[in-house]
């Protein structure tokens, strides 16, 4: 089916149909998403069953790059090619990076296998919602997008709490093998009910410049996550990343302005829904997983749960982002704006951190879950409304590259925030350890081995563990403390969010919708 800016009308789809394939597109993208998170309980015993310490790192890191760097390619190549089958392509690189991740023997396979993972798990994350823009007009999709917050907020809380418990009744191979049924569930519903159009029309793919942006970006995400932990931040390592990912990301902008199919056009930064969304997801993802990421190890050094419980406690964070993200779709189907949410969600989110910067031993589960409450409100007026925004904002033929360029920029965002805060932890640590634990009470143990695997504190004895907890706590605060600006600046720009009506037609004229064409700014 030919598909142009001007006529495309979403199949006509039952509610029922709707709702199978809006499942399999939420599995996909759970499965996506809880790999960044079902693995940190589970990394003790791999090495330990693997060996090969010195490159754990890179268990995150090869899953983290090609997870983000793949991101782009596939909304471009989805508007230029269809989905579906990109869909399908994704799906089973996933699956059998999943399976030959559990399979393997050594940890150099690990990490090759983590790497084919992450290339099938950008394109589950950024289809889905694509997917959906496909078969929904924007005024109908803020129904069902409220339940994509169900994803985010699942895999923060479930990720642990599934690795956890695999790790200690099964084998931490079923971190891996667990992605099988699930996907293969995924993939024989899009295989049967998916029907999407395909565009056809001339286009020349832009290899160079996929190259620059799949160079630049491994360098930036390379020298972020190793500075500070791998190389210190004036070493000449991180400063040749940093500088070569700079001067990559410098030609991967002259390329895209002399590109004929660009992979990531710069047009779309003239259309201010597109800039202001990516710019506010680049910081609340920077402030986000940054800092949520440190929570279940607050409770677990902290409070001294397990990892198993330290995934329970987090409900509260998951029951704030869920309801709120189902009630805003909701309400924006109904009235057709949208611009409030993100204003307020800002707001809250940065309220959230605040409060959350003033936790410590003594604080109790009550008021902890009272703040992550409020922060998961915060989220879930956020989140999914600004992806909403832009696929009302943009041509139906950049519904992919656009809903794709927004994940982009607030995975970097929370890659950025995750190595920075990680610094931050670090950093804090080797200064407040020695002042609250006796010399020579932690010989032998790292701080960084401590944060990695927090279970080696019950091994501490009782005097030296209540130093180790309150040297931790008062190196957690700056952590949520640094978040605070980012939601302080993520809040400023929700206010330059221009509000245009909601279309009930795909890529609409928006004169017949009774709205003014963007203006460039």
């Amino acid at each position: 089916m030919a598909a142009t800016d001007s006529t495309y009308v979403p199949p006509e789809l039952s509610h029922r149909q709707i709702l199978i394939i809006f499942s399999a597109l939420m599995l996909s993208m759970l499965l996506a998403a809880l790999d960044q998170t079902i693995l940190g309980t589970a990394l003790p015993t791999i090495v330990g069953d693997l060996g090969g310490l010195e490159h754990i790192s890179w268990v995150i890191t090869a899953y983290l790059l090609t997870a983000t760097a793949s991101v782009p390619l596939y909304g471009k190549l989805s508007d230029l090619y269809g989905r579906k089958r990109l869909f399908q392509f994704a799906i089973l690189t996933f699956l059998i990076g999943s399976a030959a991740s559990g399979a393997a023997q050594s940890l150099i396979q690990l990490i090759i296998f983590r790497g084919v993972q992450g290339l099938g798990a950008g394109g589950l994350m950024a289809l889905s919602q694509a997917i959906i823009g496909d078969i929904l007009s924007p005024r109908e999709r803020g129904r069902y997008v409220g339940f994509m917050g169900v994803v985010f907020a699942l895999s923060s809380v479930i990720g642990p709490l599934l690795g956890g418990l695999f790790t200690d009744y099964l084998s931490w191979r079923w971190v891996f093998y667990i992605n099988l049924p699930l996907g293969m569930l995924a993939l024989a519903v899009a295989s049967r009910v998916l029907r999407l159009p395909v565009e056809r029309r001339e286009h020349r793919i832009d290899y160079l410049g996929a190259v620059l942006m799949v160079a630049g970006v491994s360098c930036i995400l390379l020298g972020t996550t190793w500075g500070g932990n791998e190389y210190a931040w004036d070493s000449a390592t991180i400063i040749g990343l940093l500088a070569g990912g700079a001067l990559l990301t410098a030609f991967f902008v002259i390329q895209e302005l002399r590109a004929p199919e660009p992979i990531l056009p710069l047009r779309l930064f003239k259309d201010r829904v597109f800039s202001v969304s990516s710019s506010i997801g680049f910081a609340l993802g920077f402030a986000m997983f940054g800092a949520i990421s440190f929570l279940p190890l607050f409770f677990q050094v902290v409070k001294g749960v397990s990892a198993t419980e330290s995934g329970l406690r987090m409900l509260p964070l998951m029951v704030g982002v869920v309801t709120m993200s189902i009630i805003s779709g909701r309400i924006i189907s109904q009235t057709g704006k949208y611009r409030i949410f993100p204003i307020v969600g800002t707001s809250l989110v940065t309220l959230g951190f605040a409060l959350l910067s003033t936790v410590g031993p003594g604080t109790s589960f009550i008021w902890l879950s009272l703040f992550m409450l409020i922060l998961g409100v915060g989220l879930g007026l956020v989140m999914q409304v600004i992806i909403l925004a832009v696929q009302n904002a943009v041509d139906y033929r950049d519904m992919g590259t656009a809903t794709a360029g927004v994940n982009f920029f607030r995975s970097m965002g929370g890659a950025f925030g995750v190595a920075v805060f990680g610094s931050v932890l670090a950093n804090r640590l080797d200064y407040n350890l020695p002042r609250f634990v006796p010399a020579g009470s932690l010989s032998g143990v790292s701080a960084g081995e401590l944060t990695s695997s927090p279970e080696q504190l019950r091994l501490l004895p009782p005097d030296v563990l209540q130093g180790v907890v309150e040297a931790f706590s008062h190196s957690l605060e700056p952590v949520f403390l640094i978040a605070i600006p980012f939601g302080l600046v993520a809040f400023a720009l929700a206010w330059f969010l221009r509000e245009m009506p909601m279309r009930t037609r795909n890529a609409e004229d928006p004169a017949k919708a009774g709205a003014q064409p963007e203006t460039p700014v």
